[in-house]
């Protein structure tokens, strides 16, 4: 970014935010995901977040298929991070459910991440940590609404 401009222009800003998510996606790989996959990190995500949803929002909030995003909650089930259970006003419909195990584990994995983070963070002056936190703060909130915007569980379809 030049220093020369005052106002930064939107597409400098969207380059180095992505380079930005580039470089923390190697922080983080330094921060084991496993025993899941991407995808299932995904599922974990969105559970954390829409609890007791079905699968065929499920599987549109991940631009999948049901029978996919099934196979991806089968191996988070046999892992002990998800729960199915019968929906309210159907027995033959599921909802899905971040377990206790499940949170633990994503509370688990982003004490690892901001971890990794620190070292990075602690080399940087302190009044750009403040303008860093400030930024990211209203980029948080952005993209939270247009997330929620576009939210597949406001429109709960049944699976």
């Amino acid at each position: 970014m030049t220093s020369s401009s005052p106002r930064p222009q939107r597409r400098e800003v969207a380059r180095v935010t992505s380079e930005a998510a580039e470089l923390l996606e190697v922080l983080w790989g330094r921060a084991s995901t496993a025993p899941v996959s991407a995808s299932q990190l995904r599922v974990l995500f969105i559970l954390e977040h829409n609890e007791g949803i079905n699968l065929r929002t499920l599987a549109d909030a991940l631009g999948s298929t049901p029978p996919s995003t099934s196979r991806l909650c089968d191996r988070l089930q046999a892992v002990g991070f998800v729960e199915r259970r019968p929906g309210a006003t159907s027995r033959r419909e599921l909802r899905l459910y971040l377990s206790r195990r499940g949170s633990a584990f994503l509370s688990d994995l982003r004490s690892r991440r901001e971890q990794a983070l620190r070292s990075v963070l602690e080399q940087m002056p302190a009044t750009r940590r403040t303008q860093l936190l400030e930024g990211l703060v209203a980029f948080c909130a952005a993209a939270a609404q247009e997330i929620h915007e576009e939210d597949p569980a406001d429109g709960a379809r049944t699976a």
